[in-house]
């Protein structure tokens, strides 16, 4: 695997390369993981290297060490930058998150300590989130001179609804993880220390089906609940249809009448 300066993209802990599950870790917990320019192009190109391993089934998002999964943008960095350097900088970001969000495979965020501003957003484009009970999350950016800019509202409006997003969103308020549960933007509470593991778990049960199932499941359950029913619904049989000729459809079945666990082929 590549090397960066601010991340590191490993094995999951606990898994061997073949069982494809990918931690990508922000690497800064320095600065608890705050992202400057070097990181947004690095997390640019990683997401890119790895959306195109064939092997990769599940990616865990996570932070490195235990105070931080990010507390987003490096302010010290952006401190003093014009107009475009700021715009220039926030495209890369737009990126980086969009990627996150497309990403063909399922994307686990593993959230222990801090996740504001930008690092919330980032949890939020994930498919979920796993978090310590200790974790907090906020979007103070209306208490910078700016509002969120990387999804986060789009997100919490569809997880939380209008009403929480904009409470949220307009007082700037930090909400622990139990909160954040109750209100659809945490999936999983685990005790702190714990994040890590558990999204691995989940992970390994994400791997179990077949891949080519999980994307087409993933992309209509994202696309299909932005549009009416009809039109959802008929994003899934287009999807059901391709994997009915699929090998691993084939496979599926046989294995299931053979009693004994199906060798994917992803095709």
């Amino acid at each position: 695997m590549a090397t960066y300066e601010t991340l590191r993209v490993e094995p999951a802990p606990g898994t061997k390369a073949e069982d494809g599950i990918t931690c990508l870790v922000l690497n800064r917990p320095e600065v608890m993981n705050a992202m400057n320019t070097q990181m947004f192009v690095e997390l640019r190109a990683a997401l890119h290297t790895l959306a195109y391993d064939d092997g990769l089934r599940v990616l865990v998002v996570t932070g490195a060490g235990e105070r931080a999964f990010s507390t987003g943008g490096d302010l010290k960095q952006r401190d003093g930058m014009t107009d475009h350097q700021w715009r220039r900088q926030h495209q890369l970001a737009e990126e980086v998150l969009l990627a996150v969000k497309d990403f063909p495979c399922p994307v686990i965020a593993a959230v222990e300590g801090h996740a504001h501003g930008g690092g919330c957003e980032l949890a939020l484009m994930c498919d979920w989130i796993v978090a310590a009970r200790t974790a907090v999350f906020s979007l103070p950016e209306v208490r910078r001179g700016i509002m969120p800019g990387g999804g986060g509202i789009q997100n919490l409006v569809r997880a939380a609804g209008a009403r929480r997003a904009k409470q949220l969103l307009l007082t700037a308020r930090r909400f622990g993880a139990e909160q954040a549960a109750q209100w659809n933007i945490v999936t999983t509470l685990v005790d702190a220390g714990q994040a890590l593991a558990t999204a691995v778990a989940e992970a390994r049960e994400v791997a179990l089906a077949a891949p080519m199932a999980v994307h087409y499941a993933k992309v209509t359950a994202s696309r299909g609940g932005e549009v009416d029913f009809h039109s959802g619904y008929a994003l899934d049989i287009a999807a059901y249809n391709v994997l009915v000729s699929s090998q691993d459809r084939l496979e599926g079945v046989r294995a299931f009448n053979e009693k004994r666990p199906p060798r994917w082929s992803g095709r």
